[in-house]
């Protein structure tokens, strides 16, 4: 909803560019998309439509209801066999049109990245050997227990969407750990940082101050900042028109009065395309 409050509120905290979908539950939840935060209608806020296909390995998805896998072993057989699936769809010509295998298929092709929200060491395991199996290309999601298995994520070469530092841990994300965006850096791992929603106490959580929670535990200035900003978009396919300031970029710009990282600093100045879209006018 481009008029939905919540829109306006991040855009006036400095927020330009929105990753958004299904959240993570089922086996396959469905597709997300990217947005600017400006716009009367969803198309003209719009800027892909169909970003990732939004996955999990884990508790969530075995406990989702329905044809939910109810073991790990299930987990990665249904996954599989939905991959094989979409291998083979459109081979006959006569087939009916299956929406789901259109859009996994572009999966199989490698147009769009599986996002795999996985946390357990075993379950990042599974999502990279799927990923190497099938030869797609994989987002990692969460990645609680990423420092057991660092090595196999670096070598793998797939960049990682953080949980916010501050995330409630316990259950499958009891290791998460406040300096795992700061670790997986270090190891020549892409890093985002989303703020993720908590339904225990319903809110959005404020990026910016997530991103500025990893520079005691071993994140510099600049990388804290390249996680919500150039590597956020580097993960998203979009660095080349939005991320950094560079001629021939969008205008998105967000301005503080000071250190952006420290809490009483406030934004004033949002914008978006070249076009002022949120200012506090002193």
């Amino acid at each position: 909803n481009a008029r939905e409050e919540l829109i306006g509120w991040i855009r006036s905290l400095g927020v330009t560019t929105i990753h958004t979908g299904h959240a993570p539950a089922a086996l396959i939840s469905g597709q997300t998309m990217i947005a600017k935060t400006t716009g009367n209608t969803v198309d003209e806020a719009t800027l892909v439509e169909t970003a990732m296909i939004s996955a999990t390995i884990g508790d969530r998805s075995m406990e989702s209801g329905g044809k939910a896998p109810g073991t790990s072993a299930k987990q990665a057989a249904m996954l599989r066999e939905l991959l094989i699936k979409a291998q083979t769809y459109g081979s006959k010509k006569d087939a009916p049109r299956d929406l789901k295998l259109e859009t996994m298929k572009r999966v199989i092709d490698r147009e769009i990245p599986l996002l795999v929200t996985a946390h357990r060491a075993r379950d990042i395991m599974t999502a990279l050997r799927i990923a190497k199996e099938f030869n797609i290309k994989i987002v990692l999601d969460g990645v609680s227990e990423a420092q057991m298995v660092m090595d196999e994520i670096k070598a793998s070469g797939f960049p990682v969407i953080v949980h916010p530092t501050m995330y409630r841990a316990g259950g499958e994300t009891e290791s998460l750990s406040m300096e795992d965006a700061a670790k997986l850096m270090q190891a020549g791992v892409t890093v985002a940082l989303q703020s993720g929603y908590e339904t225990y106490v319903p809110k959005t959580r404020i990026v910016l101050f997530e991103a500025a929670q990893t520079l005691p535990y071993g994140m510099g200035f600049t990388e804290a900042l390249a996680t919500i900003t150039i590597d956020a978009a580097k993960v998203l396919g979009l660095e080349k028109r939005i991320g950094s300031l560079e001629v021939g970029k969008d205008a998105d710009i967000a301005m503080y009065d000071g250190d952006p990282f420290e809490y009483w600093t406030h934004c004033v100045g949002t914008m978006i395309d070249g076009k002022i879209v949120s200012e506090i006018v002193k």
